[in-house]
């Protein structure tokens, strides 16, 4: 099951990652998107969920995203945390109007 949230801000996140935990969701599989780099680094350290990296896009999806515009590098990444590429594509929009997206997944 993978759950999809949008917040304002690192508070509201934290408070949402809280309750997908004690809903069973493991860090491992939470994901916190932001469109600014820094800021979306910050935040996953801080709350320390996970990043998505080679693991989770593949190693020739990863180099791609090396070159791609931010856009296409969330879009990119959310699906392959298992969003379809409409819904990444209108969760990229949240991010541009500076919200963090939250991905979540585990087994049933």
């Amino acid at each position: 099951m993978t759950v999809k949230l949008t917040v304002e801000n690192a508070v509201q996140a934290k408070a949402e990652i809280e309750k997908l935990q004690t809903q069973g969701y493991d860090d491992d599989n939470i994901y916190i998107f932001a469109h600014d780099k820094r800021r979306e680094a910050d935040i996953t350290e801080a709350l320390d969920t996970e990043s998505v990296g080679m693991k989770e896009q593949g190693f020739l999806a990863g180099m791609k995203n090396m070159t791609s515009s931010r856009g296409d590098e969330l879009r990119a990444q959310m699906a392959a945390v298992g969003l379809s590429d409409q819904e990444a594509e209108e969760y990229e929009e949240e991010l541009d109007k500076g919200k963090l997206v939250i991905i979540a997944s585990k087994d049933e």
